[in-house]
């Protein structure tokens, strides 16, 4: 029986790229063509003999085309196991004739709704027929073929199917059904019907090229799967202008850099340096090569093999600059041909071009899988609005210290906590990030201030005088007073502590000046 000689091809198609090649390859090959609507109308136009779905039903297209396909003429044709002497004699006493290549892509649901269509517009192209057809003949694909991409048109124009290339394809056209209703379902839940969190949960990912090399770790298989959709913007879509495979982590590290360097997107040039998934360098300046190396001052050592993000195009200044040491991945909105030209000579280093930055303020949610299911909650794209900031001592900010909690807010939202910045100048001066306790994290950043400001030959370190932010409340006054240890002149955190009144007590003892924010930025 294997391989199957297409006899008979039903083609309808939304998108007809490739599908007169095709069609004139099958009929070559003495298929007959079936067709539907405007996909006949091209082959014909194109000169090809072609059958119309309603010659075969016996039935014309009818409700402004809803109804052409769903007929036992047409379903019986593919559904029908051919050995099955039963199946076959209904076949004979009703006339069904065989289709042995269903060659189907589906209404434009998802471009339809991109374009900002109306819902009726939307809901008239949720295609039925379509998918009745595809899962019909996928069923069957014992004796039938399904093409559901394009890109699969060459391989079945020689005329016949073998078996393991039927179940591929069958493979394909369930995902291909799967994906579509996923959109649909998707779109009813969350734009129709407003739901934050509905009963079922559709995604829709596509793999994205090969599988990674490993995971995390060298025993750990992974895959990169991309999220679909028309305001879809991250490092999955950016594109890579050089340099080896991005591996697990060095997406896992992209996306920490993009993420944070998005909440700079509208500010002076800025750069973003993350290790491990964690900053360890970010400033803002006049120019991105002033701005590179205020990060990089910040951490030399962890920037070694990090991942750097910046916020307007790379120009060859700051890529010569960033040279200097070996880097992983850089992330640009885009970059000169001359920046171009200095990273090309770092054949390891990639380089990865986004387009406009995402935004943070964006909606969206955040899965994180758990033994036996999913947490599933909102983006963190919460942001403070400078009329609910509180100050809560005595002493006022001065605009410098604003400016700098402001930023050392920013910053520590994409730290792991509990996590402390440190700030002066729009720069970082120390980071403490995933301890499990708030007063080593102060301890760790200030370690790392003064272990800096040692390697650059500084007088002091640069948290004498700068501003610290915390992502949750302090619930004791011990790290706030290593921060006061630190030099630290100002202090930016959520309040909300028991505690608050012990913790402002000990800032006004310090003359410090102390900012709720009334929001908390925790990052497990």
């Amino acid at each position: 029986m294997d391989p199957i000689r297409i006899e008979r091809a039903l083609l309808s198609v939304s998108d007809k790229t490739g599908i007169v090649d095709l069609a004139a390859a099958l009929a070559a090959k003495g298929v007959e063509l079936v067709s539907t609507g405007g996909t006949a109308t091209a082959l014909r136009d194109a000169g090809l003999t072609v059958r119309d779905v309603s010659d075969l039903t016996g039935f014309p297209e009818m409700m402004d085309g809803r109804v052409k396909t769903l007929h036992p003429m047409v379903h019986g044709g593919l559904l029908a196991v051919r050995d099955d002497p039963a199946h076959a004699a209904a076949m004979e006493n009703h006339g069904i004739g065989a289709i042995d290549l269903v060659v189907v892509n589906l209404y434009p649901f998802a471009a339809t709704v991109a374009k900002g269509a109306e819902r009726n517009e939307i809901i008239e192209n949720i295609d039925i027929g379509g998918p009745s057809m595809v899962r019909s003949a996928a069923k069957n694909h014992a004796f039938v073929a399904i093409v559901t991409d394009p890109a699969d048109y060459d391989a079945i124009a020689r005329g016949e199917t073998t078996l393991d290339e039927r179940k591929k394809l069958a493979a394909k056209a369930f995902a291909a059904t799967a994906t579509y209703d996923s959109m649909i379902a998707s779109w009813f839940a969350f734009a129709d019907q407003g739901e934050r969190f509905p009963q079922t949960l559709p995604l829709i990912l596509n793999r994205s090229g090969d599988e990674l090399r490993y995971g995390e770790n060298p025993h750990q298989a992974a895959a990169f799967y991309a999220a679909t959709g028309p305001a879809t913007r991250g490092i999955g879509q950016a594109r890579q202008v050089q340099g080896k495979a991005l591996s697990y982590n060095n997406l896992n590290d992209a996306d920490a850099a993009l993420e944070l360097i998005a909440e700079f997107r509208t500010a002076d040039p800025t750069c973003v340096i993350v290790k491990h998934a964690n900053p360890c360098g970010v400033a803002t300046a006049r120019t991105l090569a002033e701005a590179y190396e205020a990060a990089f001052a910040c951490d030399t050592v962890s920037a070694f093999g990090g991942v750097i993000a910046v916020n307007r195009p790379l120009d060859a200044a700051t890529a010569q600059a960033i040279t200097g040491i070996f880097t992983e991945v850089v992330v640009a909105p885009d970059a000169d041909a001359e920046a171009v030209a200095l990273f090309a000579a770092k054949k390891n280093l990639r380089l990865l071009l986004t387009g406009e930055l995402p935004d943070p303020r964006r909606s969206g949610l955040a899965a994180k899988s758990i033994a036996g299911g999913w947490l599933i909650q909102s983006r963190d794209n919460g942001s403070i609005d400078e009329n609910a900031l509180r100050v809560v001592t005595k002493r006022q900010p001065t605009s410098q210290e604003m400016a700098d909690c402001r930023f050392a807010w920013t910053v520590a939202k994409h730290i792991k906590s509990n996590a402390i910045v440190y700030a002066r100048d729009g720069a970082t001066a120390g980071i403490g990030a995933g301890q499990m306790n708030r007063l080593e994290s102060a301890r760790i950043a200030a370690w790392k201030a003064k272990d800096a400001a040692d390697k650059a030959g500084w007088g002091e370190a640069r948290t004498t005088g700068s501003a610290v932010a915390s992502d949750a409340f302090f619930p004791f006054a011990d790290g706030l007073l290593a921060a006061v240890e630190a030099g630290a002149t100002a202090v930016i955190q959520p309040g909300g502590s028991i505690r608050d009144d012990e913790v402002i007590a000990a800032a006004d003892e310090a003359g410090l000046a102390m900012i709720f924010t009334g929001m908390r930025h925790f990052r497990h």
